[in-house]
């Protein structure tokens, strides 16, 4: 069976060495890969195809509304559907360009009918924390997609590694307990397989992949989040309350909060804006809030049933008999992390009890702090 299995992450060499080992140790195994480095100069976006061998054939696709990643997506599915038909390809390897992000991709791959064995990222140990602290764009470090491309290197490399249900793991003699700790609580749930350890490696490629499962983990009603945790000088800590957050000093405690951990993340709700569920989203000191949604709670009865069956759990699991499903669920990681610290910070922005017992209605009537991140 023609199975597709994409590799991609900001540690090249790590991504390089592991998609070179799935080509030594699988028959049949092909590697494309679209090298978007010199796009924004030429127009162009370079493909080529290699086996263990060498390389098979190299062209070239043109950039679509001045977006690598979009001539990539254009590009992908003609030429992997064009080695499932040459055969005898078992297996392709899409090795993902630095800055591409693997869930659009795992997502273009799979609406086309292909059949994903796995999605990994392939990590450098000793570069986790570096990448993770670069609040540096793309653009500056010369891997932006695409002209409008404002991410930077931290959140690229946050969503890349919590995506990926497989970490190839490239061991060197820089990393250290403390790299190993970081990246065992900033992705408990992955599969960690030695880039030196062909078998097991080929073994997770073709295991499958559900981008829907995917796509519902990463959701932030419903994210499998990390649990408390501390272990080689580096620390989870798991806050969660049922009362809201006082608006205006939320927001004055942002940069504290989001310079607190190297990576945090999670879903909040504001006293102003009680029916919509916020996500939190911050590494290499960036935040970002954006709103996911209403919380299960402010629909009606009928709305729930037209809900993915995920969904509905996730907010079984949090229901709180005044509040329903509405939460603070915030997750900071980090080495050298202040539990104590963080505790005071989140607890002094909550409402106090007398703006509690005022009730919905009082809450309703706070100016609002967050209109920069939520009405732009």
């Amino acid at each position: 069976m023609f199975t597709v299995a994409l590799v991609g992450g900001l540690h090249s060499d790590a991504r390089r060495a592991a998609v070179d080992r799935l080509l030594a140790v699988v028959p049949g195994g092909v590697a494309l890969h679209h090298d978007l480095a010199t796009a924004p100069e030429t127009g162009t976006v370079v493909r080529t195809v290699r086996d263990a061998a060498g390389l098979l054939s190299s062209g070239e696709t043109t950039l679509v509304d001045d977006c690598a990643c979009c001539a990539l997506r254009e590009d992908l599915v003609p030429e992997l559907e064009r080695l499932r038909a040459a055969g005898p390809t078992r297996l392709a390897v899409v090795e993902l360009w630095d800055s591409v992000e693997p869930r659009a991709m795992a997502e273009v791959v799979a609406a086309a009918g292909f059949r994903i064995g796995a999605v990994v990222t392939a990590v450098d140990p000793a570069l986790l924390l570096p990448y993770l602290g670069n609040g540096d764009d793309l653009a500056d470090a010369g891997l932006a997609a695409a002209a409008t491309d404002r991410r930077t290197i931290a959140d690229t490399w946050a969503r890349q590694l919590e995506y990926a249900p497989v970490l190839a793991v490239a061991e060197g003699p820089e990393a250290d307990a403390e790299d190993r700790a970081l990246l065992d609580q900033l992705h408990p749930t992955a599969l960690r397989v030695p880039v030196g350890d062909g078998a097991a490696l080929a073994r997770a490629v073709f295991a499958g992949f559900d981008v829907e499962a995917a796509a519902a983990a990463q959701h932030p009603a419903c994210a499998l989040l990390p649990q408390e945790a501390d272990e080689h000088g580096v620390a989870t800590y798991v806050w969660r309350h049922h009362r809201p957050f006082h608006p205006g000093r939320l927001y004055a405690a942002l940069e504290g909060l989001t310079c607190a951990a190297a990576r945090s993340r999670g879903r909040f709700y504001l006293a102003d804006r009680p029916d919509t569920l916020l996500a939190w989203d911050a590494a290499g000191g960036a935040l970002c809030v954006e709103s996911a949604g209403p919380w299960l709670a402010s629909l009606p009865d009928a709305a729930w049933e037209t809900l993915p069956p995920v969904r509905r759990a996730a907010a079984a699991l949090d229901w709180h008999p005044e509040h329903g499903d509405r939460c603070q669920h915030l997750v900071f990681t980090s080495p050298g992390l202040d539990r104590d610290g963080l505790a005071e910070l989140l607890g002094s922005c909550l409402l106090t009890d007398a703006e509690y017992a005022a009730g919905r209605d009082a809450w309703k009537g706070l100016a609002s702090a967050f209109d920069t991140f939520l009405d732009a």
